[in-house]
């Protein structure tokens, strides 16, 4: 009988004991516009080394967060916003809805350019966009692969280009920012000669997808003759897999995001997410990068063999806060043309 009390006992204490612990454990609530595989390696990778926080998160894209983050302004539904082109970022701290947060020892040592000056949006991360083709498909209509943002109107490229709508995609919003630098005047913005880019291009265009990286996979698996998407992703998902694709870049210049990282505005747990936001900036967090041939901003971390860097391709000159401060005009003046 003393011996069931005492196993009892040791239960009911063992018992006690995690409950306790789980009843302790704090939980942040984030938005990632990374690829669902990728957050799921970062954020457990947080996880592991902060054992008391568990992370709640929902993939969006960089437009989906943005629009989401919109409407839950009056009751935040999470803290952190983890990923996505920096343009996005700029849009909502336009809008109040972002955090300022100077308080990283990452974020005074940042470069000012991979930082917004009042502390709203940091870097993690660049990369540059790029047009992957199918090699099969080049060789089956007897072209080259486009290395010029004209080589896109070519007629046997007719009906064979994806890639994301710019509303929904901060890849495609990329590229649209770069069209519209390497086309019309050095201006930031449309003009006469772009709409009647965009529109040539358009009729190019065979579907346009929600995601930025979905085009590579459809090159890959020959749906498609070319895709535009960032070289990470090209890289990750298309040449590492063995597809026959080839990558190449635009001679006029490429365009570029700023993948970046922002405290959600009346977010409930600011605390929890500033303790994510200086873990994401650190070496044992960049270093993760070189799995996706990301280029990380901690000058500390490794950066995979192969990944494209700026001193690879020429980059155009484009005004990302411009862009990301008139996002909406520009998405608008881009139905307008397009009619979608």
């Amino acid at each position: 009988m003393k011996k069931g009390l005492l196993i009892l006992s040791v239960m009911l204490v063992v018992f006690l004991a995690v409950f306790t612990l789980g009843a302790a454990k704090q939980v942040l609530h984030i938005y990632t516009a990374f690829d669902a595989d990728q957050a799921e390696v970062y954020i457990n990778a947080f996880m592991q080394s902060h054992p008391d926080i568990d992370v709640k998160w929902v993939r969006l894209s960089s437009w989906q967060v943005l629009a989401r983050i919109r409407a839950e302004a009056a009751n935040p539904q999470a803290s952190l916003w983890f990923g996505g082109s920096n343009t996005s970022h700029i849009a909502a701290a336009q809008d109040g809805l972002l955090e300022p947060y100077k308080e990283s020892l990452a974020w005074q040592f940042m470069p000012k350019q991979f930082k917004d000056p009042d502390g709203m949006w940091i870097g993690l991360y660049v990369g540059y966009i790029g047009f992957v083709s199918n090699t099969n498909f080049l060789k089956k209509v007897g072209a080259e692969a486009p290395t010029s943002w004209q080589d896109l109107l070519k007629p046997e490229f007719k009906g064979e280009i994806s890639l994301a709508y710019p509303f929904s995609s901060g890849t495609a919003y990329t590229t649209l920012c770069g069209m519209l630098t390497a086309i019309g005047s050095s201006k930031p913005g449309f003009d006469p000669e772009d709409d009647a880019y965009i529109k040539a291009f358009d009729a190019q265009v065979h579907h346009y997808n929600e995601s930025g990286s979905a085009c590579i996979t459809q090159v890959g698996q020959g749906e498609v003759g070319i895709g535009i998407a960032f070289s990470h992703d090209i890289l990750k998902k298309g040449i590492a897999k063995g597809f026959p694709v080839v990558m190449t870049f635009p001679k006029e210049g490429t365009s570029y995001e700023i993948g970046g990282m922002a405290l959600i505005k009346g977010g409930p747990e600011p605390e929890l997410a500033k303790i994510f936001y200086n873990w994401a900036l650190s070496k044992e967090a960049q270093d993760l990068y070189k799995q996706f041939y990301r280029i990380p901003l901690n000058p500390e971390a490794t950066v995979a063999k192969g990944c494209v860097t700026a001193a690879d391709v020429k980059v155009l000159p484009i005004d990302l806060l411009w862009y990301g401060e008139h996002k909406d005009e520009i998405i608008d003046h881009w139905h307008e043309v397009t009619g979608k």
